[in-house]
């Protein structure tokens, strides 16, 4: 994982959500600062439309941060690997407690916190053969069927899902549903992915796969059921470049 970006929600009434940020991991940088973060679009569209200002750390929309490490803003949203339920942490993650990753972390967890109005959520990045694979943790499961509900203690690792287009949805009209084999919904995608989800799934390819990669029982309600999603991508579309995922500024080197 080498790219993740900063969504911002809108404190007033529409508590809507906009991509604001991106942050870049500069791997083929020899020499730091290895860490790149510029606005987006979509920061333009929350100031517009919301009111939101440049962040403190970031004060300008039209400038190229860049850091050895990553910026605390970020930091702060991975719990500290001293406390002792670190290892816990990363698991429930499907992560390697032993070689943590923290643009892995941020892209899993979403970077979620009590305190503010900011989540994180991972770029999705074909490979050369234009394949994709996503992980996520299930959302909204709390908020189904009381059957869906009681179904997911007993959801078993590797389990395949369905995949189905929501139209609708009182919360964001268009979601993309999980749902078990045998079509008991079970919860949604996070809605960051649906507008780049959505052409690959009306294509119908028969190996777009979705399936439970682990079900943390004793986990917080939002870690709960950890879920990966892969399959081919369109080679003509290139997923979260567009629109409010516009950057700003582009740079060569970031």
């Amino acid at each position: 994982m080498k790219t993740v970006f900063l969504a911002w929600q809108n404190p007033g009434p529409d508590r809507a959500w906009y991509p604001i940020g991106r942050l870049d991991r500069l791997d083929d940088v020899p020499d730091p600062p290895h860490f790149c973060f510029r606005y987006l679009k979509g920061a333009q569209q929350a100031q517009e439309k919301a009111g939101m200002e440049p962040l403190e750390n970031f004060p300008t929309f039209s400038r190229v941060y860049r850091a050895a490490n990553p910026f605390a803003l970020f930091k702060n949203r991975i719990m500290n690997a001293k406390r002792p339920d670190f290892a816990d942490y990363l698991k429930a993650m499907g992560l390697d407690p032993q070689n943590p990753d923290p643009m892995e972390i941020l892209a899993i967890s979403n970077g979620k916190r009590e305190t503010d109005n900011f989540e994180v959520f991972p770029k999705i990045e074909p490979d050369a053969q234009h394949h994709f694979c996503c992980r996520f943790f299930l959302h909204g499961w709390r908020h189904v069927h009381q059957a869906a509900q009681e179904r997911i203690p007993k959801l078993q690792n590797g389990e395949e899902l369905q995949v189905a287009i929501e139209r609708g949805n009182p919360a964001t009209d268009l979601a993309i549903q999980l749902q078990t084999e045998d079509y008991l919904m079970l919860g949604w995608t996070p809605r960051y992915l649906v507008d780049d989800l959505v052409p690959v799934i009306t294509r119908k390819d028969e190996s777009l796969k979705a399936r439970i990669v682990q079900v943390n029982r004793d986990a917080p309600a939002f870690s709960r059921v950890l879920v990966e999603l892969a399959g081919p991508w369109p080679q003509d579309y290139k997923p979260m470049s567009q629109g409010d995922f516009e950057l700003l500024v582009k740079h060569k080197k970031c």
